[in-house]
């Protein structure tokens, strides 16, 4: 069996530290590969700029996507994932800071399957991080037409 892979969009270094942390601390041993913007996670996501040598069929089992990032922000990210055929489908939970009620909103209008709001304290930003851990690698079973993983 082959390891599932998180993806984590986030361009916090603070944020991405506690993430791995939270991730470690429940034992959610699976690969993690961080990009710091929404640029990057479009490279990723289609095998595009530094990441031109990955299989552009296979995708993470998951996507951790933060809203406010630099040079393309969560929201327009999520947007072309979805208008893609290769990733509207793939599992994007907006994991963020953000309580603005139009991020919320634009979300689930571009087609998030999940909205959390990061906790300001470690132990609960933890047991968040997870729970979605848990979910979305465990228990969700993703369509088959997703290959997973990518390194």
């Amino acid at each position: 069996m082959q390891v599932k892979i998180i993806l984590l969009v986030e361009d916090d270094p603070d944020d991405v530290e506690l993430i791995l942390r939270s991730l470690k601390k429940y034992n959610i041993s699976n690969k993690v590969t961080v990009v710091s913007d929404g640029q990057e996670a479009l490279d990723y996501l289609f095998a595009g700029g530094a990441y031109a040598n990955l299989d552009k069929e296979t995708m993470p089992a998951v996507v951790l996507l933060d809203i406010k990032m630099p040079k393309i922000d969560g929201i327009e990210v999520l947007r072309r994932l979805r208008a893609d055929e290769r990733t509207k489908f793939l599992p994007v939970v907006m994991l963020t800071s953000s309580k603005e009620e139009q991020d919320l909103v634009n979300s689930y209008k571009y087609g998030c399957n999940s909205y959390v709001r990061k906790p300001i304290e470690f132990d609960e930003l933890a047991e968040a991080v997870s729970k979605l851990g848990l979910y979305w690698l465990l228990i969700n079973e993703a369509p088959p037409q997703i290959k997973t993983p990518r390194a």
